[in-house]
């Protein structure tokens, strides 16, 4: 690896970790600067399909029912303009979570993404949470799905 790929690396690792910090602090601001405008969250939420705010619903969200989330970054690998991450997502569930009612438990999940970046700021993410192993340790299933 020459200079120029571990500057390129350093920028990437730097976005990766701000990007996961401002989802664990539902911090929008923070949000806004690692993700561009036309950032596109994959698979998309209900409402608005493109850009930052996309989280601010997700953020009000978690800021209810895992008010102490915390992400462990376990694995980032980095080719090119695209990223992987393998994390581990913990907190306990004090709120109301996709229709269960607040069991004070400790949770403790994997999520894998899948970013791709542009000029320094992520453009893309493609996103999956184990939320069979959530439902298993809160012992229910949201209403929807019983």
């Amino acid at each position: 690896m020459d200079t120029n790929d571990a500057i390129t690396d350093t920028s990437v690792q730097q976005a990766i970790k701000l990007f996961y910090q401002a989802v664990a602090l539902k911090d929008i601001a923070l949000f806004r600067k690692v993700v561009t405008p036309d950032w596109e969250y994959i698979p998309a939420p209900p409402g608005p399909q493109t850009g930052p705010d996309v989280m601010v619903p997700i953020f009000a969200d978690l800021t209810s029912a895992l008010p102490d989330m915390d992400i462990h970054l376990l694995d980032v690998l980095i080719h090119g303009n695209k990223v992987a991450v393998r994390a581990r997502v913990t907190g306990t569930q004090s709120g109301p979570l996709m229709g269960i009612a607040a069991t004070s438990k400790q949770i403790d999940f994997a999520i894998h993404s899948f970013h791709e970046l542009r000029e320094g700021r992520i453009v893309k993410t493609w996103h999956l949470e184990d939320w069979l192993s959530v439902f298993r340790q809160l012992g229910e299933l949201p209403p929807k799905l019983s």
